[in-house]
């Protein structure tokens, strides 16, 4: 077993302008020299690997393992950390079953001034209890009422789309932003709904910005603008959605109430608001768009799909909640996208106690990640990883796998809570399309992909919408 030895005392990291004032709990960053012994590479001065990882993140990890092995240390976006690969890694982060590592801290110093007590960054009890609170937005009855939305919604686009080659990327993200804000906020499409969107579209820039201050003139300037446009919008909506009777999300989380009878404060509905919002667009809009190229490129693979769709309900009818579970396939079709492009390609926690793995003792206080990006396309679990193969989800084949080979919606308690909410947009979003149209691209087009923070086709993707 390999262990640190003469560690210098871990300076004063904490800084309240760059966290927020709720963070002061937070232990605090090891010393440079606490995980010498773990071998890696810090890479360049200031910057170390963040370049690497920005330009190509699949190609920096598989690097870095092929020379230093699963577990390795990094220096990347501020400071230095251990990542650890594979699906018992995965087991041992997201599962946690001694309650070593903290999503809080993990997430916070990327997230916490712009998306502050977000599920993602809550740890154990304050997490469970909240989490418990807002799963009644999640129940059958409001997904029927927000399947009913995205129904109404999808089709009226596609029909906009009909007969077209446009940038799929670019309008995906444009509906999905209007379908958050008609499902989860019940505000109609027009201007209110725009500048509700232009909010979160600069709060989400903002948290990988350059710049970790909210300085004039910058991403993270224009982010904390946004987000206080938004607390002062949610916030003084959150009243008469109490006294409401809306379907919507919003108004769903406003008039739940605790174990205790009580109401969730305006401040914690505005912030898990904001956090719902910006967890479930982006990330569906680059799991959606896999999809699409997916099939663009496996055209095979739209008339299975079609098939099982048709015998669900009508071509352009769209398909109703009870009926989702019918769509097993194409169930099976997006798990695989999310497979070969995970919207989260890397997951990041902080060891609040020592722990053990593949033979290093790693202190508490380090910044520890895993990676769904590099488990997803391990050859012992995935034969021919490149391969786009949804039959890999049927029962038979997903049973013989390690349960923590896929992991696109993290894992254990913080296991994503709109996970059914995003296999329903998807379902209903597809059945749309490929019971009425063929997607097509054009021959020999093959996109580059931007894989950090979030996946995107780097030119759009320019598909075309061929009515059958």
């Amino acid at each position: 077993m390999n262990a640190p030895t003469n560690i210098q005392p871990a300076p004063g990291q904490w800084s309240e302008k760059r966290f927020g004032p709720d963070t002061r709990h937070w232990l605090p960053r090891n010393a440079d020299n606490a995980i010498d012994h773990i071998p890696g590479e810090d890479g360049m001065p200031v910057l170390g690997n963040t370049l690497d990882q920005l330009r190509d993140y699949p190609a920096f990890a598989n690097r870095m393992v092929a020379k230093y092995g699963r577990v390795y240390r990094n220096n990347s976006f501020g400071g230095r950390s251990v990542a650890l690969h594979g699906p018992e890694a995965n087991e041992l982060v997201m599962f946690d079953r001694d309650k070593i590592f903290s999503s809080e801290q993990g997430w916070g110093p990327v997230l916490n001034l712009l998306f502050p007590r977000g599920l993602m960054l809550m740890d154990f009890e304050k997490h469970r209890a909240d989490r418990k609170i807002l799963s009644v937005a999640f129940k059958p009855e409001p997904m029927r009422h927000y399947a009913e939305s995205l129904n109404e919604g999808i089709r009226d686009r596609i029909g906009q789309w009909s007969g077209k080659t446009f940038k799929f990327y670019p309008a995906i993200k444009e509906l999905t932003l209007d379908l958050a804000a008609t499902s989860f906020l019940g505000i109609p499409w027009g201007p209110e709904a725009d500048k509700v969107n232009k909010a979160f579209v600069d709060m989400v820039q903002a948290s990988i910005g350059v710049v970790r201050v909210p300085l004039p003139f910058t991403a993270m300037g224009r982010g904390a603008k946004g987000r206080a446009y938004l607390v002062d919008y949610f916030g003084k909506m959150v009243p008469e959605r109490r006294d409401g009777t809306g379907e919507d999300m919003f108004s769903q989380i406003c008039r739940t109430r605790d174990d205790d009878g009580n109401y969730m404060s305006v401040e914690a509905i505005v912030d898990h608001m904001n956090f719902l919002m910006m967890a479930a667009h982006d990330t569906i809009t680059s799991s959606i768009t896999t999809l699409v190229w997916e099939l663009a490129r496996n055209p095979e693979w739209q008339d299975r799909l079609r098939e099982e769709m048709l015998a669900v309900a009508p071509a352009g009818e769209g398909v109703g909640h009870n009926s989702l579970g019918q769509l097993e396939m194409t169930e099976w079709a997006f798990k695989e996208a999310l497979r070969l492009v995970p919207p989260v390609p890397s997951f990041p926690r902080r060891a609040l106690k020592d722990f053990e793995y593949g033979g290093y003792r790693i202190p508490a206080g380090t910044s520890v990640g895993v990676s769904p990006a590099y488990t997803h396309m391990m050859e012992e679990h995935w034969p021919e990883p490149h391969k786009f193969d949804p039959m890999r989800f049927s029962p038979e084949v997903a049973r013989e796998r390690h349960k923590y080979a896929w992991v696109p919606f993290g894992g254990g308690a913080h296991m994503c809570l709109g996970l059914h909410f995003a296999y329903m947009q998807a379902k209903i979003f597809f059945h749309h399309v490929i019971t009425t149209h063929r997607i097509v691209v054009a021959e020999g087009y093959a996109p580059e992909w931007q894989v950090l923070p979030i996946p995107r086709p780097k030119d759009g993707l320019t598909v075309s919408f061929v009515p059958l």
